[in-house]
This record gives structure tokens, C-alpha cells and sequence, in this order.
């Protein structure tokens, strides 16, 4: 497990939460919707009397996540009132509530390591390393998403992510076969993320034809729930498949195991605020290594207090692959943290 103990004074706790609203600089486009405003909550810990607090986001993604919409408020209000339980909060009373689980453990990991932001202290939070991304590139016509792939090119990116199957397909094949006839698999490395987007009958004819440009990875070809039809397709696929939305809901260990265990994926990806936190992100890790399933994680559209926990989490894990963490750029009006990003590094200062 790559874990941290939680380890608090015996000292009264106190707990409080603020809902904020981030605005995004351009409209973030899937196939399945269009974002312009995110909400979010900062959930905050600190001792009676004392100054230092904790901060953890509870950032839900309403089109994904689990969470009860009509009921936030009142499960955030609930656990500020019960915060001096917080391990039973944690253990029993979160199940359905994976972005509030994950706002919880890290407001009290934030807090145990005197309430600076540091989540888990390592070479990351000294300053000392950093941590390779992927350039993220949003869908539009074709233009847009053309020049996105040159400024992240431009700008140091070696791993580029294409949100694709919402404008038309030729022009994406255009796109991918324009950044292979100038760059080659060990000078770019090519993901992209289809959010379900493919029919069953037609993904695996569509994974043979961006198979022609060496892709590294396609992101949840065909929309999640379909376990049998995923699984025929991770077994006949001329391309590695990385799970996503499938993971959402999942929340026992064995059901983690059941589902690698039947569809046999090449990736899992793990987004820590659909997926109950850093316990459930264990759990996902843990149950990829029984199938020798590789993994990377990925924000949620979070904010950057999320976005620095996750960064620290994926850190000490040793995991080297490209993370998904570049959507601390998003948002005119992102929180301030100690997250900075130099090229395709990310680094906390």
C-alpha cells in the first residue's frame, strides 16, 4: 500500500468547508459535454486554537461522479460536525461520497505535517524531483486542437493526450497522422481518451485504424457497464485499452478484482475523487497488480489542492509513466499553491 499513516494530536478538532466556482479560461469539451464552470468545496482542519490548518478539496465531477447531489451539503455539514470521528467518517460513512473521502484524508494527512500543504513529505515536496505530464488536448474543430498540439509540442511536452470522438473522425485521423509524420513514437508518445465514445460493434475496427499511428494507449473506447463487450475488445484490440469510467462505483475489493480479473485491461487510470481517494486508489493498485495491469493517475478537473495531493500521492508510489496532472492551467481563477510547471515537469517549490 502506498499509504501514510494519519497520525493527529490528542488534541479537539474543528472542521469547516466553502464552496468556490472555477472558471474555466476556454470552454473544456468531451464527447459527452462541455464544462465552463466547476464547482468545488476546500474542506478545513485545524486543532481549537491553533492557527495551522488542513485543506482538502472535495471536488465532485457531476456527469461522473457517484456522489449525491442532493445530499453534499448536508454529508459535508455532517462531517464537520462529527470531524473528532474521523476515522470512522473515513471508514464507514464516505463509501458514497468518494470526493469528500478524498478532501477528508487529505485535509488530516495536510494537517499532520503542520498544514503547508505537504501531503506526503519526499524528494517531490523538497524540491528535490519532479514529476513528468501529459499535455492535455481539449476537443474542437480542427484547427484549435491542431494548434494545441503544436504549443505543447513547442512547449516540452514528449507525451501529448487527444480527447477525441466528438468532431469528425477523418479529421482526427488527420491530427494523430499529421504528429506522426513529424514525430516519431520515441519523440511524441500519443494517448487519447475516447469517454465511452465508440460504438461496441464499430471500437475495434477504430482502434486497428489509430493503431497506424503507434498510439500508446486508448482511454474507455466504449461507454462503461458493457463488461463483456469491454472485455472482447481488450482481448482483440490492436491497441493497449486503459479503464477509466469503468472504476467508478466500484467500491468493495473484491468487485476490484472481479472486474480486472474479467475484462483483463492494459491500464487502469486512476482519478482519486471518482474513485474514493487515496484508500480506493490503493485498493485499484493492489488489485492491477494481481493481473500485471499498469497504471497511471489522472485529475478530475479538480482544483490545484487536489491537484497537489494527487501529485504527491502518485510521487511516492515510484509510478514513472506520464501522469495526467496537467489541469492546474485550466481555471482563471485556480487556488494558489506551491505547484509549478516547468515544460512537462511538474514541481512542488
Amino acid at each position: 500500500m502506498f499509504d501514510a499513516p494519519i497520525k493527529l494530536k490528542k488534541l479537539e478538532l474543528v472542521a469547516s468547508f466553502e464552496k468556490h466556482e472555477l472558471k474555466f479560461i476556454t470552454p473544456a469539451k468531451t464527447s459527452r459535454e462541455t464544462f465552463t464552470l466547476k464547482e468545488t468545496y476546500l474542506l478545513k482542519v485545524n486543532y481549537i486554537g491553533d492557527e495551522k490548518t488542513g485543506i482538502g478539496e472535495c471536488s465532485p465531477l457531476w456527469s461522473l461522479s457517484i456522489d449525491p447531489k442532493d445530499e453534499y451539503i448536508s454529508k459535508l455539514q455532517f462531517v464537520c460536525e462529527n470531524i473528532n470521528n474521523w476515522e470512522v467518517l473515513l471508514k464507514k460513512n464516505l463509501i458514497n461520497f468518494p470526493s469528500i473521502h478524498f478532501g477528508l484524508e487529505t485535509a488530516l494527512l495536510d494537517l499532520s505535517n503542520g498544514g503547508e500543504g505537504i501531503i506526503y513529505p519526499s524528494n517531490f515536496t523538497k524540491g528535490k524531483d519532479s514529476i513528468q505530464i501529459n499535455g492535455l488536448i481539449w476537443m474542437d474543430h480542427f484547427e484549435s486542437m491542431a494548434a494545441q498540439i503544436e504549443n505543447k509540442i513547442e512547449n516540452g511536452f514528449k507525451c501529448v493526450k487527444l480527447k477525441i470522438g466528438a468532431i469528425n473522425w477523418e479529421n482526427e485521423i488527420a491530427l494523430l497522422k499529421n504528429i506522426r509524420n513529424r514525430f516519431s513514437e520515441s519523440d511524441i508518445e500519443i494517448r487519447v481518451d475516447a469517454n465511452g465514445a465508440f460504438l461496441p460493434n464499430e471500437a475495434l475496427s477504430k482502434l486497428d485504424e489509430l493503431s497506424k499511428f503507434k498510439i500508446h494507449s486508448i482511454e474507455q473506447p466504449i461507454m462503461p457497464g458493457q463488461i463483456e463487450k469491454m472485455s472482447s475488445i481488450c482481448k482483440n484490440t490492436a491497441l493497449p485499452i486503459a479503464l477509466d469510467e469503468e472504476l467508478i462505483g466500484i467500491s468493495s475489493k473484491e468487485r476490484k478484482d472481479k472486474l480486472l480479473q474479467d475484462i483483463k485491461p492494459q491500464f487502469i487510470i486512476l482519478k482519486p475523487s471518482l474513485i474514493g481517494g487515496i484508500k480506493g486508489s490503493n485498493e485499484w493498485i493492489n488489485s492491477a497488480k494481481k493481473t500485471k495491469t499498469d497504471w497511471w493517475i489522472t485529475s478530475a478537473l479538480e482544483g490545484n489542492y487536489a491537484l497537489n495531493s494527487i501529485a504527491q500521492f502518485v510521487y511516492q508510489t515510484g509510478n514513472k509513466l506520464p501522469q495526467g496532472l496537467g489541469t492546474g492551467q485550466l481555471y482563471i481563477n485556480n487556488f494558489a499553491t506551491r505547484l509549478s510547471l516547468k515544460k512537462d515537469k511538474l514541481k512542488f517549490y
